[in-house]
């Protein structure tokens, strides 16, 4: 039976005035089922990464509507969307985007710090010894390679346990070895905690490895898959 987490209706995004309009989206319609491992693939600038900000609620759509665990986006202010983001919703970037004067145990748990709450019993050290970085704890993301500083922004995006997992190129600053490593961690936590993931990838091999594969060109979906169930 299927039980959607994100239903994406009639989406566009247009950048610029008339005249001089960029169309990044046009008209994007998808649904992703609870639990589902979805891959997005297309050319540089076919809106991908668009597309992928919009449904964090990073970025905001000229029309169309979004919803995430069956919350219109387009209904919360700022302050509500932000913590529906930080609880809902984790975000995964190419560039891993860590506090740089914060250990590694405090970039793990800020979104539960700027959430006002505290990390569980044992928590921390659970996530960190997945990730493994049990004995990184204490450590400067300065200190870390850059395979442990992307296994630290994963482990922030999904200490809360959020509905959706968005990873955009999460791998586009790794070397083959460490890329690797990161879509099967990727990949355990999406088949242990039952998560929904959707991955942006430029690499054909990483998006092969989900059950379903999206591409989008000029804007649009031009295919939508099963690979398999």
């Amino acid at each position: 039976m299927d039980n959607p987490i994100l239903q994406v209706r009639d989406l566009c995004k247009v950048y610029g005035s008339s005249g001089n309009q960029v169309i990044a989206l046009d008209h994007v319609s998808l649904t992703v089922n609870r639990g589902e491992f979805v891959s997005i693939v297309g050319p540089s600038g076919s809106g991908k990464s668009t597309l992928l900000h919009i449904l964090g609620g990073v970025d905001k759509p000229t029309s169309g509507s979004v919803q995430v665990d069956g919350v219109e986006l387009s209904t919360l202010n700022e302050s509500r969307l932000a913590v529906f983001r930080r609880r809902q919703i984790g975000l995964i970037y190419q560039f891993y985007n860590l506090i740089p004067v914060l250990t590694v145990r405090e970039n793990l748990t800020l979104p539960l710090l700027l959430d006002h709450r505290k990390a569980g019993k044992g928590q921390v050290q659970a996530m960190a010894e997945e990730l493994g970085l049990s004995d990184r704890l204490n450590a400067l993301p300065g200190e870390l390679s850059g395979g442990q500083q992307q296994r630290v922004s994963i482990g922030r995006a999904l200490l809360t346990r959020p509905a959706l997992v968005l990873a955009d190129e999460p791998t586009g600053n790794l070397d083959t070895k460490n890329s690797a490593a990161i879509v099967e961690l990727l990949k355990t936590f999406h088949k242990k905690y039952a998560q929904t993931l959707i991955l942006i990838t430029h690499d054909p091999d990483i998006a092969l490895q989900a059950q379903r594969l999206i591409r989008i060109e000029d804007g649009r979906i031009v295919k939508d898959e099963v690979i398999r169930p």
